[in-house]
């Protein structure tokens, strides 16, 4: 059974972003509980920005799971890449996004990498950059591995990245570089403006595809853009897809609306 999820960003560096609810933790979950989401998924400045015994009763108190914790803060904050042209912050990169999928891990929760692959430029090469990408995702999808959990990686639109733009090059990323416990994140907004049609690219990402943000055409929550969901449901649907789709929206026009909007859309198209 599909599963739903809202996000929840408590980092201050990237207000405006694309995160339905803001700062309040307990508030946010309780909110998500209100309005009938199964999980959360969190954006936190780091590991230990919040006390992991304090969100184990979070979640117990409210019977809520974690979908996913994202990494991009290492990338906003940080300003951390897997593709660096500089080694030591490659490494540091790596090691920010090991204790993230050790904090996620907790929670039976895999880790998101975005923005922090990075990009190719004339000082990294395009097949350097993806050397050092295919690399860094076997070290961490093993290590992700150890919590029984799989890596998330996500290919993003042109503007964000210039490696792997679609589910297809996603796809080819992983079986080519035979890559294990890595799952591939179907971001719709990304596909909207990359994919000839969305739910193809989602069959082509195939048994590869682990984690959904579920979101419109411009970002702002289901059913506040353009874009048609029931293919993308019925090809969710052929894939035999059990996975999360998180709401990683604009909190338009605030952020109560966009969750209410994105869980009635949900349970028309998957309940």
């Amino acid at each position: 059974m599909i599963r739903s999820a809202v996000t929840i960003s408590l980092v201050s560096q990237a207000r405006g972003g694309p995160f339905v609810y803001w700062d309040d933790l307990a508030g946010s979950m309780q909110r998500a509980k209100e309005l009938g989401f199964d999980a959360v998924e969190l954006f936190l400045p780091g590991p230990e920005f919040v006390d992991r015994k304090y969100l184990r009763s979070l979640l117990d108190e409210l019977d809520l799971s974690v979908a996913a914790v994202g990494t991009g803060a290492g990338m906003v904050i940080h300003k951390l890449s897997l593709t660096a042209f500089e080694s030591p912050l490659r490494d540091q990169a790596r090691q920010f996004i090991r204790e993230m999928i050790d904090f996620g891990g907790e929670f039976g929760a895999p880790a998101i990498i975005g923005s922090m692959q990075g990009r190719h430029t004339d000082q990294v090469p395009r097949p350097t950059a993806l050397g050092y990408l295919t690399e860094a995702l076997h070290e961490l999808g093993a290590y992700a591995g150890r919590h029984a959990v799989p890596l998330i990686y996500e290919p993003l639109n042109r503007y964000e990245t210039n490696l792997c733009v679609t589910m297809e090059s996603g796809v080819d990323l992983l079986e080519t570089g035979q890559v294990e416990n890595v799952k591939l994140l179907a971001d719709l907004f990304h596909m909207n403006i990359e994919e000839t049609s969305i739910a193809h690219g989602l069959l082509a990402a195939g048994e590869h595809l682990g984690h959904v943000h579920f979101v419109d055409s411009n970002r702002r929550a289901a059913g506040m853009g353009h874009m048609s969901f029931e293919p993308i449901a019925a090809a969710l649907r052929q894939l035999g897809y059990s996975g999360y789709t998180s709401a990683e929206a604009f909190a338009f026009p605030d952020s109560d609306t966009a969750a209410r909007q994105t869980i009635t859309r949900f349970r028309e198209l998957f309940r």
